[in-house]
């Protein structure tokens, strides 16, 4: 099955990554009002519009600000570089159990959008400028380095994000061991693509 490629059709079908794709029991049918809504605010705010991952992602001077998700019980506004974020109303949540900064909201309700709008607002604005500055977040020491591309991919894609962070360490090890062995961003990021299934499916990079 194909992802999408226009965000159109995230808001009409879905993101083309399961059987459910353009079916009612899609899982942005429940949420379509919180999603519009969402998409409403950041297009709004003046982000630029297009689909990353199978899901609209919203960008500003060059740089990913925000990405959707949809889920049988909530759906999400995922910050990129939650990092530089200054969480001064307490709503970010970590992607994982393992995530060492939240960086998510998490509705459960379509009408909560409209609730936070205000929030959402000041930190998509709080993103921009510091993507027009050029900004970027501390990293943290790790014991085995997480290529960028691939904390990217995480924050931008929640599914694979809470599968990744559900494995065991030593599983989560031998995918950093893998892609850093790539040169290439490019090359990573096809890696991180090819080990997609397996991500999902709880298994080591070395698993069959």
């Amino acid at each position: 099955m194909a992802m999408i490629t226009n965000p159109d059709d995230f808001f009409t079908k879905g993101c083309g990554r399961c059987a459910r794709f353009a079916t009612t029991d899609c899982s942005t049918r429940q949420w379509i009002d919180g999603l519009n809504d969402l998409r409403r605010i950041c297009l709004d705010v003046g982000l630029e519009e297009t689909v990353k991952w199978a899901h609209p992602c919203y960008m500003r001077a060059g740089r990913n600000i925000a990405i959707f998700g949809a889920f049988r019980g909530d759906f999400r506004l995922s910050f990129m570089n939650a990092g530089l974020l200054v969480d001064s109303e307490g709503v970010l949540e970590p992607q994982g159990p393992n995530s060492r900064t939240p960086g998510m909201i998490r509705f459960t309700a379509t009408q909560q959008v409209g609730e936070r709008e205000a929030v959402i607002r000041a930190y998509l604005r709080q993103l921009m400028d510091h993507a027009e500055a050029g900004t970027r977040p501390t990293k943290t020491d790790r014991e085995v380095d997480m290529p960028n591309e691939l904390v990217e991919v995480l924050d931008a894609d929640p599914e694979l994000g809470e599968a990744f962070h559900a494995l065991t360490p030593g599983r989560q090890r031998s995918y950093l061991l893998a892609l850093n062995q790539a040169k290439q961003p490019s090359t990573r990021l096809a890696r991180i693509e090819k080990f997609r299934g397996k991500i999902i499916a709880g298994k080591g990079a070395l698993e069959r």
